[in-house]
């Protein structure tokens, strides 16, 4: 028997190095639109999936075979988990390829949003010195509010306490031991609101994370507080958010994730003086995208000739078929 896996995303080439050897399973890769992948699922058994490509209720109804999704990355927005659980597939992602990326992102982010170097790096390629418009702050001193203290929250962490920054943290699901063992605080969601000099956000997507920095929580931040978010574009009320930065209450925010990416044009947060952007670069760099494309990669493997599975992230599935 041949399994037959679709990569329409992309993957880079050290993840089709994973399959040039392996008997019993066929690769199709390449950057597909839409209507391609459709066209390709009716004897799809496996999927390594990017961002690019959204596995909704209507490609998983065209892939009747289908048994796993790998995701080369963190988060799985872009699967439709309920569809896949019902269906008795299996979703995997890679959350140990992207952490280091994505930390040194955020600690890049809140850098430049201390020092305002974008700002002052603009100015100067408009030919200006304006040393006295972009004064900044140090990070030595300052107290980092980290919300999620997964792997990448604590990677955070590590790098503030070497920037010899307090650092406290949220996280119900964290023994605070595990935080203490770094040298972290773990406290309340409020306590945290209210020593922060500077806050990042590393928490998932859910009911209670949701627009988790809107006007009620801001109220509870320290004035001139500054918000780095590369985590979710959904944990902020962009509009919120804007006015408390318009009112002076919050003093900065460095965004890289947005709720509709690309953003639109008429995004509060865009343009707005005191805001810095990327365009959700956190994982972009070469070394982590071959560590979560070969990881995707040897997961199928595993998963189709195996019967090996590891990173479920719907483990109801395992109980389905």
């Amino acid at each position: 028997m041949t399994y037959q896996v679709l990569s329409p995303d992309n993957a880079h080439a050290r993840a089709l190095d994973v399959f040039a050897n392996i008997e019993g399973i066929q690769l199709t890769a390449g950057s597909f639109k839409r209507d391609q992948v459709l066209s390709m699922l009716a004897e799809t058994d496996a999927i390594i999936l990017r961002s690019a490509t959204t596995v909704d209720a209507e490609l998983l109804n065209a892939a009747p075979k289908l048994k796993v999704i790998a995701r080369a990355g963190v988060g799985v927005d872009n699967v439709d988990l309920d569809v896949a659980t019902a269906r008795g597939i299996i979703v995997m992602n890679t959350p140990d390829g992207n952490t280091i990326a994505t930390a040194e992102h955020t600690f890049g982010l809140m850098l430049a949003l201390a020092r305002h170097i974008p700002q002052a790096y603009g100015s100067m390629q408009q030919g200006k010195w304006e040393r006295k418009s972009f004064m900044g702050v140090e990070l030595r001193g300052k107290t980092l509010g980290i919300v999620g203290f997964g792997r990448i929250g604590r990677a955070v962490a590590k790098r503030a306490l070497a920037f010899e920054m307090t650092v406290v943290a949220y996280d119900p699901y964290i023994p605070a031991d595990v935080a203490a063992d770094l040298g972290v605080e773990l406290v309340d969601l409020d306590t945290l609101y209210s020593r922060a000099d500077f806050i990042a956000l590393h928490s998932l997507v859910t009911d209670e994370t949701r627009y988790m920095v809107n006007a009620e929580s801001i109220a509870k931040m320290k004035a001139g507080v500054r918000i780095v978010n590369a985590a979710r574009g959904l944990l902020i009320n962009d509009d919120d958010l804007a006015a408390a930065i318009k009112s002076g209450y919050v003093a900065g925010a460095a965004v890289d994730v947005y709720a509709e990416e690309p953003p639109p044009d008429n995004h509060p947060l865009v343009g707005l003086a005191g805001v810095i952007h990327t365009p959700h670069l956190a994982a972009s760099t070469d070394d982590a995208q071959i560590s979560v494309s070969v990881e995707a990669a040897q997961l199928v493997v595993d998963a189709l000739l195996k019967g090996e599975y590891k990173n479920v992230v719907n483990p109801a599935a395992l109980t389905i078929g």
